[in-house]
């Protein structure tokens, strides 16, 4: 098969490798890519956000499958175009995508499949959010309800706080995924990261994970986009994921039928863990970045199958064979993300690497010019390793860490605390 996986980043360097290891693959292309990618997979420069233009690409290039790795184009429409000219695409419609491209939207479908979750207000007006933070008091969870790449959610430990949240929220400091807001009672638990795949009709849980949102050593600083990551959750034990399939994913997913608007491809659902309960904090429509290099790391070939089963409607003929084993990733970042950093600094040591079906270095935001890996983003590596243990898999990950000279980079080195 000729497959295209549309995507840039680490997620979509470890969706490429995971999908060549399966022997269906014949040719793999990923449109822009990155540095990483172009090592082991064909780059085409393309607008993934132009459902027509990647429409021709893949009458073009003969393509037989279309990955679609973040959730921008998903929300654009890009699924449709694709499924319109008859190409299986992995990835929801539009329609469903906007159980991530808005905060509103999901509140909605959880009210009407009775799905706990936290309570909430839906704001358009700056005013009104304000007059709701001062009844309700912090903490409180200030959210921007469309996409703002991992990074419109504000956890308020002070009124204070919470009042420059909403007019951070409003002032456009992210755009028009602020124009209008969600606030959220602040739920009190452990976060873990459940994911499932949906083919409209069959729901299969497919892993768990939990990801470090906080720059700092012990959860401490700004929400970042994910500072690594680790599977399985230890928190999200069979029960736990039982109760969450029953009570919150199955429901929401049979509303979604209800609607006229079935959900295809996988839905990653955050969820917030206390007494054993579980309630939902959010659904993204596509794989966590990092959780997916770790899931990739764990599932290896199978994981085309699975894909490519969702896309088909034959999830029901599907099954996960996990091994025992553990997975952890480290991200790299460049000096002073998530605020301003610069982009151009030389990475060294990447080339000694071990890399293999146990120790990846999954590439999130790198060039290459005159033989050198340059950081071109503010998540620039993912340094992933599988192990018997979590500890084993912390330990490997780390030994890679330490093997690349990049001044300029940083990580936590924390990365599984909570499980260790």
């Amino acid at each position: 098969m000729n497959i295209l996986i549309l995507g840039s980043g680490g997620r979509e360097h470890s969706l490429a490798w995971a999908t060549l290891q399966n022997p269906k693959c014949d040719k793999l292309i990923v449109a822009p890519g990155n540095a990483g990618i172009a090592m082991i997979a064909d780059c085409a420069d393309l607008d993934i956000m132009d459902g027509g233009a990647v429409t021709v690409f893949c009458d073009e290039n003969n393509i037989d499958f279309v990955i679609v790795g973040p959730e921008a184009p998903l929300a654009a429409g890009v699924a449709d175009d694709l499924r319109g000219a008859g190409y299986p695409v992995f990835g929801p419609s539009a329609a469903a995508a906007a159980l991530e491209a808005s905060k509103a939207f999901t509140k909605e479908i959880c009210d009407a499949a009775g799905a706990p979750t936290a309570a909430y207000g839906h704001f358009t007006d700056a005013d009104a959010a304000r007059a709701h933070v001062r009844e309700h008091g912090a903490p409180i969870v200030i959210k921007a309800d469309g996409l703002a790449a991992g990074k419109g959610v504000i956890i308020a430990m002070t009124d204070e706080e919470a009042l420059a949240a909403v007019d951070t929220m409003f002032d456009g400091t992210f755009g028009d995924a602020g124009t209008e807001v969600v606030i959220e009672e602040f739920m009190e638990g452990e976060e873990a990261s459940f994911f499932v795949l949906c083919d409209g009709d069959t729901v299969l849980p497919i892993g768990t994970a939990q990801d470090h949102k906080r720059v700092g050593d012990g959860d401490t600083g700004p929400n970042t986009g994910g500072m690594g990551a680790y599977s399985p959750a230890p928190v999200l034990t069979d029960e736990i994921a039982e109760r969450a399939m029953a009570e919150i994913i199955r429901p929401c997913m049979a509303e979604m039928v209800r609607r006229g608007t079935p959900y295809q491809g996988v839905l990653y659902a955050g969820l917030m863990i206390k007494d054993g309960a579980p309630r939902l904090v959010e659904y993204n429509v596509r794989f966590g970045d990092p959780e997916c290099q770790v899931l990739m790391m764990r599932l290896g070939a199978q994981a085309f199958d699975l894909m490519h089963a969702t896309a088909q409607g034959r999830l029901s003929e599907a099954r996960v064979n996990w091994a025992e084993d553990h997975a952890v990733t480290v991200v790299m970042a460049a000096d002073g993300y998530p605020g301003d950093y610069e982009k151009g600094s030389v990475i060294k040591g990447l080339e000694s690497l071990p890399e293999d079906s146990a120790n990846m270095a999954f590439h999130a935001g790198t060039a290459r010019k005159d033989g050198q890996f340059l950081a071109a983003g503010g998540r620039v590596l993912n340094i992933t390793a599988r192990g018997a243990s979590l500890a084993e898999a912390q330990a490997r990950a780390y030994a890679m860490v330490d093997q690349i000279d990049w001044p300029e980079g940083f990580c936590r080195r924390d990365i599984g605390w909570r499980a260790l």
